[in-house]
């Protein structure tokens, strides 16, 4: 994975609430094993409409919204615990999730993908969907070592799980963080 320490992004506001893993990769994308390919098809079934023509609707296809930030609505990744949503959601390009509330094991997948889950106030939220859809090109900026979310609209603070926190700053994932405290348990090891 790669290391995320700052992020300094244009954001892509998506109001829609409650937006579950089939949303965001339809169950019929999920015969592959591995990650590659994913990102083409997040958000099919809202990106284009049934005919296969191109939602210009939608905020993904808008063309004056940009940037690795999604700012969804309450409640993002409920549903299915599909690790298939965190792999289309990076492959697409995203590396940071903002919402007021993150299903668990979906907040789990992201962030052992290399995928920031940014929880936010349902207050801050509101406001940052709002300002963004007026101001398309205004940059967020997310701070992983001060866990801090930056906007025009000010600023928030953000919890993360200290063991993954350290995974995302040097860009492990599991096996690279126990790799990296080889001598330490090498040297536990020697004591018996």
């Amino acid at each position: 994975m790669e290391k995320f320490t700052l992020l300094k992004s244009t954001a892509i506001p998506l109001a829609s609430e409650n937006i579950d893993t089939d949303q965001i990769i339809p169950a019929r994308f999920l015969k592959a094993t591995d990650k590659l390919g994913f990102g083409e098809q997040v958000f099919k079934d809202w990106r284009f409409h049934k005919d296969g023509t191109i939602n210009k609707e939608f905020p993904l296809n808008n063309s004056k919204y940009s940037g690795s930030i999604l700012v969804a609505g309450d409640n993002f990744g409920c549903g299915s615990s599909r690790e298939h949503a965190a792999w289309a959601l990076v492959g697409y390009g995203f590396k940071v999730i903002v919402s007021s509330f993150f299903a668990d094991i979906f907040k789990g997948n992201a962030l052992n993908n290399g995928l920031l889950p940014v929880q936010v106030t349902e207050d801050y939220l509101k406001k940052l969907i709002v300002h963004l859809e007026e101001n398309p090109t205004s940059e967020v900026i997310v701070n992983l070592e001060e866990q801090t979310i930056e906007s025009e609209i000010g600023n928030a603070s953000f919890e993360i799980d200290a063991y993954k926190k350290t995974c995302l700053l040097n860009g492990y994932d599991d096996i690279d963080y126990l790799i990296s405290k080889k001598q330490q348990i090498n040297a536990f090891e020697a004591t018996f």
